[in-house]
C-alpha cells in the first residue's frame, strides 16, 4: 500500500516531505488515510503536515480528514494530527521580542522619541527609541538598528539593563522587552518621519521628572542609570553565530 514519503523526528512525530504530496486532493485523500492508518500501527504519535502555498488545495482535505492548523509561513501552512489521543503537541512561538535603547550622552541628556501613531485620545509623550526584532537577528543589533532608523543616532552596546514580560499583547501573544543601555557616538538626529513625530535629546533629570512620562519609562531609565547590567560575552565553543549570551562580568 502506498503512503506519503515521510521523515520521524525524535519525538516519535512524523513528517510527511512537502515536495512528495499529491497535487491532486482527491488522490491526496487517499493516500492521506492510508498512511493515517499505517503510521498508526507504528506507534507513532503525531503527524506534522507542512503544505506549501502552492498546494494549498489539499488543505481543506486535511481539515476533513482531522488535521487542525499549528501556525503559517509565507509559504506554507503546517498542520497537526493526533495518531494517539491527548498526545503532546509543543505550541508555536508565543512571544514578541523587542528592545530599547537607554542613550545617554556626556552632558547627560538622554535621546527620546515622540511617536507619530498614538491610542485614539492619547496625548503626546516621550519613550526610549526601540522597537522588534527581526527573526535571526541579535538583542544587540536589534537595539542598535532601531535606534539608528527612529533617531539617526549611531550608538554601540554597552549593556542589558532590565527586562518587561507582558501578556496579552498583539494577536493575544506576550511580549517580552528588553532594555539596553548604548554608548552614543553620534549627537545629530534625523527623524524617521513615518513613524516618529519628534526626537531630541532630553535632560535626563526632566526626563524623571517630568508628569508626562511614564512610571515605567521613569522605572527602566533609572534601572540603565543605577545598574551595571550584564554585557555581552563569549563562550568558547558556541560562537558559531546562532547564540547571543549576556553574563554579569566585563
Amino acid at each position: 500500500m502506498e503512503v506519503l514519503e515521510a521523515a520521524t523526528n525524535p519525538f516519535r512525530g512524523v513528517v510527511p516531505k512537502p515536495a512528495g504530496l499529491p497535487d491532486d486532493p482527491e488522490e491526496f485523500r487517499q493516500t492521506l488515510r492510508r498512511s493515517l492508518e499505517a503510521w498508526k500501527a507504528q506507534g507513532l504519535l503525531v503527524v506534522w503536515l507542512e503544505v506549501p502555498i502552492n498546494k494549498a488545495v489539499l488543505i481543506p482535505v486535511a481539515v476533513e480528514e482531522g488535521f487542525t492548523f499549528h501556525h503559517s509561513n509565507d509559504d506554507y501552512l503546517m498542520m497537526t494530527y493526533q495518531l494517539v489521543e491527548g498526545a503532546f503537541i509543543p505550541p508555536f512561538a508565543t512571544h514578541y521580542i523587542g528592545a530599547g535603547g537607554v542613550v545617554l550622552n556626556p552632558r547627560r541628556e538622554l535621546l527620546v522619541v515622540c511617536e507619530r501613531y498614538r491610542r485614539p485620545g492619547q496625548a503626546p509623550f516621550y519613550k526610549l527609541p526601540g522597537g522588534a526584532l527581526q527573526p535571526g537577528e541579535h538583542l544587540a543589533d536589534a537595539v542598535i538598528r532601531e535606534v539608528l532608523e527612529e533617531t539617526g543616532v549611531k550608538t554601540e552596546f554597552d549593556a542589558l539593563v532590565c527586562f518587561r514580560h507582558w501578556h496579552g499583547y498583539r494577536h493575544g501573544k506576550s511580549d517580552i522587552y528588553f532594555v539596553c543601555r548604548l554608548r552614543p557616538l553620534s549627537r545629530d538626529i534625523t527623524i524617521q518621519e513615518a513613524e516618529i513625530e519628534e526626537c531630541l535629546w532630553m535632560p535626563v533629570e526632566d526626563f524623571l521628572n517630568s508628569e508626562d512620562i511614564s512610571l515605567f519609562n521613569k522605572h527602566i531609565v533609572k534601572a540603565a542609570l543605577d545598574s551595571p547590567g550584564i554585557s555581552p560575552a563569549i563562550i568558547e565553543g558556541f560562537q558559531d553565530g546562532t547564540r547571543e549570551f549576556f553574563m554579569p562580568w566585563r
